[in-house]
């Protein structure tokens, strides 16, 4: 056990301390607090050499922050459930954390000196109840939980606090999953409930009585997914459109951040009729849409996307837009075969790894006059924000909104201009 005087917030829900010199990582603390904090690593096995930083719980609180107030979720704390990062801190501060954390990134990675004010999303009262979305990991016995933070052990829990109302109705934390590795429920915005079960290995599942009505599929591995009962997809609803979406596809887990991001989308790609759009990473349509809507019948929208049942979710979705193609395949070789001048604006929305080094080449040889980048990683979209830059497509603006209360991640929307 270790007393520290903790300095400022860390990328990925950690404050930095200091302990004979040695940088200290430390969860369930708050910027200027003192606590007694655990260690959690250990000297290398072989070598018996310290590792080069520390990770530690503050244990005990000797001098609070304002900021921090009682963790309304009981299974949250030091060795306990490793889902959100931020219960002790009061909702607003932690708003304030995520923007010095997006700052810092930037300041860092991007050598961008950039105010960062993290927005509301709608739908969230006092932080909790908004996951439409949860996995759930399952213990060999069947038990229901989440992980603790940085481990495989399941902490058992009977309410997640974040978890959606209609999530929570479904009843599967209250029953055991005999033969699943995990079990994801999902509520939509329509309505409509469903539960993924994944099996552990090639054992057989034994599926427990629900207690609200649900589709029940089962992950076969490989973006395959089968039906036991219901339908095997959902209905979501954003600005008066429906989209399929089907089994694990990806959907905002928050129920206003669908709407919330279209919105910031269109404000700052400032699309006019008759131009050309292209969506990479598009999964079920959500943004093409919205960009065809701008563009009009005159206009042409592309989206990419690499999921087969995404790309079938959104031609589906998007089957009235005679000016939207979708196209299936890797954005990489999409990128390639494009000619320069061929799109007016590029959208991208790619997975927490971020676009990378030939993604971010291939839209600039591309040259759009407009670039908006959503990430919900503040330090790959730094990253590849100095890249755009090195590529003559400088940062013009920066939205960021509180999609995930309780935990460190945060949703971010740039734009980027050329020249």
């Amino acid at each position: 056990m270790i007393e520290l005087e903790v300095g400022p917030v860390a990328n990925g829900g950690w404050c930095v301390a200091r302990h004979e010199g040695q940088v200290v990582f430390v969860r369930h603390t708050l910027p200027g607090e003192r606590v007694l904090a655990e260690i959690l690593d250990e000297p290398d096995a072989e070598t018996g050499r310290a590792p080069r930083f520390l990770r530690a719980d503050a244990v005990e609180i000797l001098r609070p922050s304002p900021d921090r107030v009682v963790a309304p979720c009981p299974f949250s704390g030091p060795g306990r459930c490793g889902g959100c990062d931020w219960q002790h801190v009061a909702l607003p501060a932690q708003r304030g954390l995520k923007a010095a954390v997006v700052e810092e990134q930037l300041k860092r990675l991007a050598h961008l000196d950039w105010k960062v004010v993290v927005e509301e999303v709608p739908g969230a009262p006092e932080g909790l109840g908004w996951r439409t979305r949860v996995q759930f990991a399952v213990r060999p016995d069947g038990v229901v939980g989440l992980r603790r933070h940085r481990s495989h052990t399941v902490e058992p829990v009977d309410e997640c606090m974040i978890a959606h109302d209609e999530v929570e109705a479904v009843g599967v934390e209250r029953r055991r999953w005999r033969g699943a590795a995990t079990v994801e429920v999902i509520a939509s915005s329509t309505g409509d409930r469903a539960v993924v079960v994944n099996p552990k290995g090639r054992r057989q599942v034994t599926l427990p009585q629900l207690d609200a009505e649900a589709a029940v599929l089962v992950d076969e591995g490989r973006g395959r997914v089968s039906q036991v009962r219901g339908r095997g997809s959902v209905v979501e609803t954003v600005a008066g459109r429906s989209f399929r979406v089907s089994g694990i596809g990806f959907w905002q887990v928050h129920p206003g951040a669908a709407a919330t991001l279209r919105e910031a989308l269109l404000a700052m790609g400032q699309l006019q009729e008759g131009e050309t759009a292209l969506d990479l990473y598009c999964g079920a349509g959500l943004f093409t849409a919205a960009l065809a809507e701008a563009v009009g019948s005159t206009g042409r929208v592309t989206g990419v996307e690499s999921d087969p049942a995404a790309v079938r979710d959104a031609k589906h979705n998007l089957r009235d837009l005679p000016q939207v193609r979708i196209e299936r395949g890797r954005v990489e070789d999409s990128l390639a075969a494009r000619e320069e001048g061929s799109a007016d604006l590029i959208v991208a929305d790619p997975p927490r790894a971020g676009l990378g080094r030939t993604v971010v080449d291939g839209i600039a040889r591309i040259a759009p006059g407009r670039i908006v980048y959503i990430s919900c990683d503040p330090a790959t979209l730094a990253r590849d924000l100095a890249w755009f830059a090195e590529r003559g497509y400088p940062l013009a603006d920066l939205r960021a909104f509180d999609a995930f209360p309780m935990t460190h991640h945060v949703e971010c929307v740039a734009l980027l201009r050329r020249g």
